[in-house]
């Protein structure tokens, strides 16, 4: 599929949802370059982003809750240029391969494409994981809660209804230390992982 770049300083081309995260370093400033860096990007336009929401980490608990949030772009990219693209900025911020659900210093995931639906090798869209994850389904609500999984034919506000994930997700405030969280966590049995 191919679209002109860019029509009267706008691009025109699909609606994408890309899932923003980070639990190393300054994961909120890291997260807020992300977005900005994505912004910059050639044939990508940047319509809107998300709250950051601190979210608790699923699998390990001994690693730093997550900063988390999505956001909106259009892009005349395909998706497997786009998913490369996102690969990249991951790259450039000083992502390196770690144990799967542990601590990252950035994560870009390609949540949703349009309607496409894509099963190719190493680019699943939907993220397999987008329909059984608090911390992407919140932040997308806050954008688009009516975005349809082109799979299941369900809105992401139908998803979060149904979602049964007990990992907290909260609106992030900076004044909370990951030691208070660790507190929180402790005297609350309900958790994820």
């Amino acid at each position: 599929m191919e679209f002109p770049c860019q029509v009267g300083g706008k691009i025109r081309g699909v609606i994408a949802f890309i899932g923003i995260g980070s639990n190393r370093g300054k994961p909120a400033d890291t997260c807020r370059e992300a977005v900005r860096i994505l912004s910059e990007t050639p044939e990508v336009q940047l319509l809107r982003s998300s709250s950051l929401y601190l979210t608790e980490p699923v699998g390990p608990h001994d690693q730093p809750w997550f900063i988390n949030a999505v956001a909106e772009i259009r892009t005349s990219l395909s998706p497997r240029l786009l998913f490369d693209v996102l690969k990249e900025i991951e790259r450039r911020m000083g992502r390196t391969e770690g144990p799967k659900w542990g601590p990252r210093i950035i994560d870009l995931d390609l949540l949703l494409y349009g309607q496409d639906v894509v099963n190719e090798c190493g680019l699943t869209i939907p993220h397999p994981e987008l329909h059984r994850r608090r911390f992407v389904l919140v932040p997308l609500c806050e954008l688009a809660s009516y975005a349809i999984h082109p799979a299941f034919g369900v809105s992401a506000r139908g998803l979060l209804k149904r979602l049964e994930d007990p990992c907290r997700v909260e609106h992030y405030d900076p004044s909370v230390t990951q030691e208070g969280i660790r507190m929180a966590f402790e005297t609350d049995e309900h958790g994820c992982g």
